[in-house]
């Protein structure tokens, strides 16, 4: 029997991010392997720019990725969605970055209200910026991730937000250059924003098996297992619990997913 090769995409993300999904999907792939032909994974971190995301079906020849449920790049591609989060929603709890200079302006914030009345900038194309604006946030949408914490820094808005699963990596090795940044410490965002793997509509079998795969791993524990390597100490290592909760909406996703609720203890 020959060899299949999975063509796995997963550029434009967080390098947190690439190395947590990579080995999600080896987890389900391993769980499934009796039942499949055997395989050969190739990973592809290429970036390509924003609004160009969803050529990796229809030109790079991508089987599969990870992306937000309801990412509208997506909207017009036939694709196969696999409704089932990769990592307990995540990325739907956001940190701020901000200025130094700024934090008095954030340690008073008490609700979305006042949080409102700040800019925040987004690269363009994200899928975070429909989220915000629909919540009546002030947003910048310019530029790229690459060039967001110089723009920052300039004073060009007031913080950016990113998930609590690649705000400590993200901080770390790309914001770390500019001395006057720094993790907000007192805000804590939430909306249902899950990571689900996205297939290419000519893949049904492959599709096939990543659900299976994935209902296998969170039925055995394998995926909570991942999790906790990954992130065991998150919510004492970024005081979760401590900060103040500020909920918002999500026109993106699905009815499935639009009635999930802030849950700190399952993390």
């Amino acid at each position: 029997m020959s060899i299949q090769t999975i063509n796995f995409w997963s550029g434009n993300r967080s390098k947190a991010r690439q190395t947590y999904e990579s080995k999600i999907l080896e987890a389900v792939l391993e769980a499934t392997k009796h039942e499949y032909p055997k395989y050969t994974l190739k990973e592809n971190s290429t970036d390509y720019p924003g609004h160009h995301e969803y050529k990796v079906f229809t030109e790079k020849n991508a089987d599969l990725l990870v992306t937000v449920a309801g990412n509208k790049k997506f909207e017009n591609i036939h694709k196969i969605v696999v409704n089932l989060p990769i990592a307990k929603n995540l990325l739907g709890y956001r940190l701020l970055i901000i200025r130094k200079s700024d934090e008095h302006l954030f340690t008073k914030i008490n609700s979305i209200t006042e949080l409102q009345h700040l800019k925040q900038g987004i690269p363009e194309s994200w899928s975070d910026v429909d989220v915000f604006k629909h919540n009546k946030f002030k947003v910048v949408e310019k530029g790229n991730f690459e060039d967001i914490f110089a723009r920052l820094s300039a004073k060009e808005f007031d913080y950016c937000s990113f998930g609590t699963n690649e705000v400590i990596d993200i901080l770390n090795q790309n914001a770390a250059k500019y001395e006057d940044l720094m993790m907000e410490k007192k805000v804590l965002l939430f909306y249902p924003f899950p990571l689900v793997f996205y297939v290419n509509a000519n893949k049904i079998e492959l599709a096939k098996r990543i659900e299976k795969g994935l209902e296998q791993i969170l039925n055995n524990g394998v995926l909570n297992h991942i999790f906790n390597t990954f992130y065991a100490n998150i919510k004492k290592q970024l005081h979760l619990n401590e900060r103040r909760l500020i909920t918002l909406k999500n026109p993106l996703v699905s009815d499935k997913f639009q009635d999930v609720k802030p849950d700190l203890k399952s993390l």
